[in-house]
């Protein structure tokens, strides 16, 4: 049985999400501070962690930037405030792997769940897969990303996903509803502005090879290796 960790300081939506979680037949913890949800982890990892970012004690970014330091294969979601636009790239730039904008709909919720738990089972490394990508090397069962003078950066699961598209497909353009499809599932609700977020944070990792992800203006983005 799955366990899902929700990190929700809000008694009654804690509630709500736990009661329909438990009826798709997941295992549920739930906790309403930062410092438990460490707390929580550091006992038993949590297949997905649903984590709010306002929380007393310690905030859902701190958490997650904590998670990130010793765990880059947690799947994270977290749980913004409608209009702050700043909390969703805070929170992806700090590590999470999805985030849904309160209020939002409990079969939504369950649906970005499900999608994360296939794509940790597709990203789970495979011995040493290491592939280049640009001037820069990805070492998919570290998950690392090395760059051409030696500096080494972590990527999260879905990153690794985009690297690896984009590596075996060199020229390809993938729209922005056929990546979306991919790796948030048919049954994301979103826009393709959480792409466009995820894509820019993923570009800044890759420093000076961050051109090799070009935009197709209107259309979606390809994969140009550098010559």
């Amino acid at each position: 049985m799955r366990d899902i960790l929700i990190a929700e300081d809000n008694a009654l939506l804690a509630k709500g999400i736990c009661t329909a979680l438990k009826s798709e037949r997941y295992r549920v913890r739930h906790v309403a501070d930062g410092a438990a949800a460490l707390a929580a982890i550091a006992e038993q990892r949590p297949d997905v962690l649903v984590l709010d970012i306002m929380m007393p004690n310690t905030d859902g970014i701190t958490v997650c930037r904590t998670i990130r330091r010793t765990d880059a294969h947690l799947p994270i979601l977290m749980l913004t405030a409608r209009g702050l636009d700043s909390q969703k790239v805070e929170g992806l730039s700090a590590g999470a792997d999805d985030y849904l904008t309160k209020p939002f709909s409990i079969a939504e919720l369950i649906a970005r769940i499900a999608a994360l738990l296939r794509r940790a089972l597709l990203a789970a490394p495979t011995g040493a897969d290491v592939f280049a990508f640009g001037s820069s090397t990805v070492d998919a069962s570290t998950l690392t990303i090395t760059a051409s003078d030696g500096t080494s950066q972590r990527i999260l699961p879905r990153e690794l996903g985009f690297l690896r598209l984009f590596a075996e497909n060199p020229g390809k353009v993938f729209t922005r509803d056929d990546l979306l499809d991919r790796f948030w599932g048919v049954s994301y609700y979103g826009t393709t502005r959480t792409l466009d977020q995820r894509l820019a944070l993923l570009r800044k990792k890759l420093g000076a090879d961050a051109s090799c992800i070009a935009a197709v203006h209107g259309i979606g983005y390809r994969y140009v290796p550098v010559s």
